[in-house]
């Protein structure tokens, strides 16, 4: 067991050995940290918390009451086999937030990034990469090996199907079931989550240039016209002038000619 001098634990806590907790941590009465665990500077597990695993979280990351970190993939193929969990830095994980570890079969790591906001309830699962200033409202669910890029924010009651990308910034609206590929600046909505547009808020609000926001548009009506993969390569075989100085646009049409199993939410 490695624990900072100047970290704060409660008496009622329980780090079993091997445990490493850094710089100015405090964890709360009736938490218990694993073996494995791994805390930088100045993280704070409130009351009630579970972090197992082989799990590292960043510095600075708060973990609220009866959220359960680094437990075991909710995977039938799970048989034992050696995997992590990776968590950023100034994340806020709510209660009742579970993420658990990956699998053989997603290179044995679950991934969130940094500055991300997890909702009470929300759901994390094996072998998912979480980007960086992601948002997932709350009960919103991801399935295993699933791709949130930068900015994502997925809404309340939500649920990603396994294997789905979501492209940076887009945005899912409340009580949607994402079961194909989003491109990036999307907006979804709906019960069979259909793509309705680009999240304009969302790039306002990053202050993305008109120019930008115009040329996304264009690209966007173009993709809306047949096949969403044949049109990407006709639109970087023949780019507009906006589309070709725009790394937004090219953002979009890397997205969708990218490696993926999966098909596309398209415009209705």
């Amino acid at each position: 067991m490695d624990i900072d001098p100047s970290a704060e634990i409660h008496p009622s806590a329980v780090i079993e050995p091997g445990a490493q907790i850094g710089a100015g941590c405090r964890i709360g009465p009736f938490c218990l940290i694993g073996p494995e665990v791994r805390l930088g500077s100045r993280v704070w597990i409130k009351s009630h918390a579970v972090i197992t695993g082989a799990t590292v979280i960043g510095a600075e990351t708060v973990v609220f009451p009866f959220a359960t970190i680094g437990e075991i993939p909710q995977d039938l193929k799970f048989q034992g086999e050696k995997s992590r969990l990776e968590i950023g830095a100034r994340n806020r994980i709510r209660e009742h937030v579970t993420i658990n570890t990956g699998t053989e079969g997603g290179g044995y790591v679950t991934r969130v990034g940094d500055d991300c906001l997890l909702m009470a309830g929300s759901h994390v699962a094996h072998d998912c990469l979480i980007g960086n200033r992601v948002i997932l409202v709350n009960n919103a669910a991801v399935a295993g090996h699933c791709v949130l890029e930068d900015e994502v924010i997925v809404g309340g009651l939500s649920g990603v199907h396994q294997w789905v990308r979501i492209g940076h910034g887009a945005i899912i609206g409340a009580l949607s079931m994402v079961t194909a590929d989003v491109i990036p600046h999307g907006l979804v909505q709906g019960p069979r989550g259909q793509l309705e547009g680009l999240n304009l808020v969302g790039l306002k609000r990053r202050g993305v240039a008109r120019s930008e926001i115009s040329a996304l548009r264009d690209v966007y009506m173009a993709l809306s016209e047949g096949n969403f993969r044949d049109s990407a390569r006709r639109l970087l075989d023949e780019p507009s002038e906006a589309a070709a100085q725009s790394a937004y646009v090219r953002e979009v049409l890397d997205f969708i000619l990218g490696p993926s199993d999966r098909s596309f939410l398209t415009p209705r």
